[in-house]
């Protein structure tokens, strides 16, 4: 699954320590999300959805099979 969670970080002008800890994770699992390595939970989308305040499909993007 692509993401645009690095860009949607730059843009609010925040580093990957404040994103982690807005989100109450570690920052290793910011990076991973960054580098495609990681798929979130829901919950976790749905935290940065709220945060950059867009839906989750202008986030992530599913790839499909």
């Amino acid at each position: 699954m692509e993401n645009l969670v690095r860009e949607k970080r730059i843009a609010a002008s925040m580093t990957q320590d404040e994103l982690s800890e807005l989100l109450d994770v570690s920052r290793q699992t910011v990076i991973s999300l960054e580098k495609g390595r990681y798929n979130p939970s829901i919950t976790l989308a749905f935290k940065l959805s709220k945060l950059f305040q867009c839906p989750i499909e202008e986030i992530f993007i599913y790839e499909g099979e």
